[in-house]
């Protein structure tokens, strides 16, 4: 016998209402806020966030790090629906068979009404005379209309102005300005002609210096001149003496020490036998030949 609890399951299935598999529970206590996330530290040159190269052609990424499902489920409908309306185009699309070997396909007009087809369209020139126009009019002035009442005043000569009179105070302002203007001019040139003479003056005294420093300063260039080769002369002076002062000490100490080492040298040679009397040497190698031959010829007898 199958369990209680599969029974009522099938029995449900059977008549077609839902119920749980297992009795329903209380879910467990949970917090309300989720819990932070501790930060990654990574290396910038392997994130595939960071974009390189030409960014012309890039891909974006997504920003989740796994691709949502239901997305590419989406995607993939979408794709097999495309896939499918493409093939079922195909199919009602009535295809031409290849013409046989010698022809091929001519483009036919199937519409109701045919039409001309030709290379050049056919053009035919058409005149059409028209009536001269006249010249529009110059458009005239705009006028505008004229209101109010017109009102005339009497004035006698001298009433409005007298030039003698009004004249005067331009006149004096006039003169009052050229004179000052004048006044300026010439201050202004009696200052630049004291500058032009102060600056003359500063030329001269200026030229003058510089002409005692360029003085003073050849005159120093010599002395250093001077100083440097007086004392490159005194230090040749200086070694000179110190080469020579070394000659003589080492001509004296080789003369000391050759002046016992002549006769003692001659003394070892002679010891040696380098020098000897001929004399002698030649009756002591007479007396060893000799001594020699007498000995060999004693021995000859005794065998």
């Amino acid at each position: 016998m199958l369990p209680a609890r599969n029974q009522e399951a099938m029995a449900a299935a059977a008549s077609g209402t839902y119920s749980y598999c297992s009795r329903p529970r209380a879910l467990p206590a949970r917090r309300r806020y989720r819990e932070e996330e501790p930060v990654r530290y990574a290396n910038l040159m392997y994130d595939r966030r960071v974009v390189r190269g030409n960014t012309y052609a890039l891909h974006a990424l997504p920003w989740v790090g796994s691709p949502d499902p239901l997305e590419i489920q989406r995607q993939r409908e979408a794709h097999r629906k495309a896939l499918a309306r493409k093939r079922a185009k195909e199919q009602h699309q009535s295809r031409t068979p290849e013409p046989v070997e010698g022809r091929k396909h001519v483009d036919v007009q199937t519409e109701l009404y045919l039409e001309e087809l030709g290379d050049r369209i056919i053009e035919v020139d058409v005149e059409c005379q028209t009536d001269a126009f006249l010249d529009r009019p110059p458009t005239p002035l705009f006028i505008p209309a004229k209101t109010g009442r017109d009102v005339a005043t009497q004035i006698e000569e001298g009433e409005l102005f007298d030039f003698d009179i009004e004249v005067k105070p331009m006149l004096e302002v006039l003169i009052g300005k050229i004179i000052e203007q004048a006044l300026l001019e010439v201050m202004e040139e009696e200052e630049l002609a004291n500058l032009r003479a102060h600056q003359y003056a500063y030329e001269e005294l200026r030229n003058a210096e510089l002409a005692e420093v360029q003085r003073l300063e050849e005159q120093e260039r010599r002395h250093r001149e001077e100083k440097e080769r007086r004392k490159n002369q005194q230090s040749q002076l200086l070694q000179k003496q110190k080469e020579t002062s070394e000659k003589i000490a080492a001509r004296a100490f080789a003369q000391r020490y050759l002046a016992d080492l002549i006769p003692s040298v001659f003394s070892s040679l002679r010891d040696s036998g380098y020098f000897y009397d001929p004399v002698e040497r030649g009756l002591y190698y007479f007396s060893f030949f000799f001594t020699g031959s007498i000995v060999q010829c004693s021995l000859y007898i005794y065998f």
